[in-house]
Order: C-alpha cells, then structure tokens, then sequence
C-alpha cells in the first residue's frame, strides 16, 4: 500500500452506462494490485481548493496499470468530472492501492459468492477478472441487484465470463425496471430471494458484498440469521443514497 500521492495519466476510457464512466490509469511505481483494494483521488481547483474521493479498483491488471469506474453524483465534487470532463492523455493525483481484508486472492480455493448493490459491483468485478486470469476453480457466484438492465455495468463481459469454462455463474435482481420478456417483476431484493440465489451455508463460503451502506447490513443481517458464518463475511460500502435492497 502506497500512502504517497502520484501522478496517474489517464490511457485509457470507456463508459459502462449513461452515467458510468471506467478510466483506465498508468501509475509509475505500480507493481499490480489485489482484486478488492481501492484507490484515493484528488483534484485540486485553481484556487486551491481539493476534494479527495475514493475509488474500487474494477480490474486484475499486472504492472502499472490499473481501472476505476465512476457513476456521476449529480452534487459531486468529484465524479462529475471524472465521468465528463478527464480524457485520454490528462493527469490525476492517486494515493494507494489500499486495502487488504476486502481482498480475494487467487490461491483461496474457497466457493465465493459475490453480492453487489450498484455501483458496488466495480470491487467485486475485480476479484471475477482475477478468479478467470488465475485460471481458478473455486466456484464463483455474482448475484447482482442493479435498477435498471441499462444500469448494468460490464454487461458483455459478465455474460462472456460466465459461459465460458470458469466456474462463474451470474444472478440480477432488478430493483425498478426487469429485462423485457422476464417473467420476474422488478422488485428489491429480499431475504427469501438471497436465500435461493446465493450459496448455501454448508459450504461454508466465502461473502463479499458491496453498496450502499442499508443493502449491506441488511443482506449481512439476513445471512447471519441463515446461518452463514459472520467471520466469512466481507463488507464494504460507499456513502451514496441508498435504502432497503
């Protein structure tokens, strides 16, 4: 973990949504990062002025190089810019990575079920994109509660992942408006629907779950009342708006 600040260029950048934008940095002095840790962010205005923000890093790259993806807060300091403003050959300030407990590592052969709310899918992205370049068996499982199918990020390669040879399978619950055709309404999660999507608890599975700060003490509540070991669930949350799952 670097707690030193440096100077990013952005190489790279695509959005994932109207409204999410993955940029891709090159760091030097990087030598690759955990699939789970983040990174701080700051911009500074002419005047002085600095707003610092923190980002999940959403990829398994080695080397200098590592991806951020950002959904712009309409009263952000930060992420506007990010998701509007930064191009292909502008610098940013980058502290980190950080984080070492919300991290999955290649060598953990433990079944892993993964659960986002959001945005809070970018560090779970990562820890997929590393179980599949480690070429890891562990048995991996995503259940995804997103608003909207357009809301979705890293659609295509979700699905690629997923039919491909890993042990990935991938679960959406769509909290505004479902897929056209699905015989499922758009509906929050609920404790009965996390109790068929996710893992059961004799495999004594490993939990990471991600967004807002009521989806993620509520699934962790009702995981615990399901009888999954606390110890082997992993949290962690960002401060956006967010209510029941």
């Amino acid at each position: 973990m670097s707690t030193v600040w440096h100077v990013a260029d952005v190489v790279g950048e695509h959005f994932e949504t109207p409204t999410a934008r993955t940029l891709r940095l090159r760091i030097p002095g990087l030598h690759g990062h955990l699939a789970g840790q983040h990174v701080d962010v700051r911009l500074t205005a002419p005047d002085g002025y600095q707003a610092v923000r923190s980002y999940s890093i959403a990829s398994a790259l080695p080397g200098d190089e590592l991806e951020i993806t950002v959904e712009e807060l309409a009263d952000g300091e930060v992420s506007p810019y990010l998701v509007r403003g930064a191009a292909v050959g502008d610098q940013l300030e980058v502290r980190g990575p950080v984080g070492g407990w919300f991290v999955w590592r290649p060598g953990d052969d433990s079944p892993v079920q993964l659960i986002a709310g959001g945005s809070g899918v970018a560090p779970l992205m990562s820890m997929v994109r590393a179980h599949a370049m480690a070429g890891s068996r562990a048995p991996f499982r995503l259940l995804y509660s997103v608003r909207t199918p357009a809301s979705v990020y890293y659609k295509d390669e979700l699905r690629m992942l997923a039919q491909d040879a890993a042990p990935l399978s991938v679960d959406y619950v769509y909290t505004r408006e479902a897929p056209a055709g699905s015989s499922v309404p758009a509906g929050r999660l609920t404790a009965d629907t996390l109790g068929m999507s996710a893992l059961p608890a004799a495999q004594m599975s490993l939990f990471y779950i991600c967004g807002a700060t009521a989806f993620v003490e509520s699934v962790s509540d009702w995981l615990v009342a399901a009888g999954h070991d606390a110890a082997r669930i992993k949290t962690e949350r960002y401060g956006g708006i967010g209510g029941a799952p």
